[in-house]
């Protein structure tokens, strides 16, 4: 039985949140605002957390930064915000999905169940050595022989992806649907950016990528 954080400041919504989702075999702790929120997964753990970004007492993203500030459990944004800024926002606090409002309750099942598997696989992640650097899947850390590099919640998102393909060409569309979301899919620009970050912190020479590879009009590859 996983369990499941449910932070949002709507009664109505809370309350109906939490009955579907005991109807559906989760343990379910309720809370309203972004301080109770943080005390409650200290103290339960929960395995999945569902933040609304429009709290009382605090921004649902500074919650997320806080929970990712000790826990690597997956947290799904439920928000009426749906322009595209502030989910990029959210993401890079920290998220592993956004659900725009309003929504159905099987999407959000299925959510829950994406996330939660997601989870599941990073616990038997490998480790992968290449010359240059060391990239920990399971415990989300990426080395070189200086120290740790430090990467952003989408930018490790994008290189697990393309990591647990190592070797298989990745598709624009399925890597922005898997980071970003179904919303993105044509947003190639964001993968362009992120690319060369990803490039400018791990490749050596970041112009000639050995590691993050092109595929011209189709997708990015990951080799060893």
């Amino acid at each position: 039985m996983a369990r499941v954080l449910i932070v949002e400041d709507e009664p109505e919504l809370l309350r109906a949140l939490g009955i579907n989702l005991r109807a559906h075999g989760y343990e379910v702790t309720l809370a309203a605002d972004g301080g109770t929120a943080l005390r409650q997964a200290a103290r339960e753990l929960p395995d999945v957390i569902v933040v609304d970004l429009g709290l009382p007492d605090m921004d649902g993203a500074e919650v997320i930064r806080g929970l990712r500030g000790w826990t690597e459990s997956p947290i799904l944004v439920l928000s009426a915000r749906d322009a595209q800024s502030e989910k990029v926002h959210a993401l890079d606090a920290g998220a592993d999905d956004y659900l725009t409002k309003p929504f159905g309750m099987d999407e959000l099942l299925a959510r829950l169940r994406a996330v939660l598997r997601r989870a599941r696989k990073g616990e038997d992640a490998p480790v992968v050595v290449t010359p240059d650097f060391t990239i920990d899947l399971a415990a989300k850390r990426v080395t070189t022989t200086v120290g740790e590099v430090h990467l952003t919640p989408t930018e490790w998102h994008l290189l697990e992806v393309l990591v647990r393909n190592t070797g298989k060409l990745v598709s624009r569309r399925l890597l922005l649907d898997q980071v970003w979301g179904p919303t993105y899919a044509v947003e190639s620009n964001y993968l362009r950016v992120y690319m060369a970050q990803l490039r400018h912190k791990l490749e050596p020479v970041p112009s000639r990528p050995r590691y993050l590879v092109t595929e011209p009009g189709l997708g990015y590859r990951f080799e060893t």
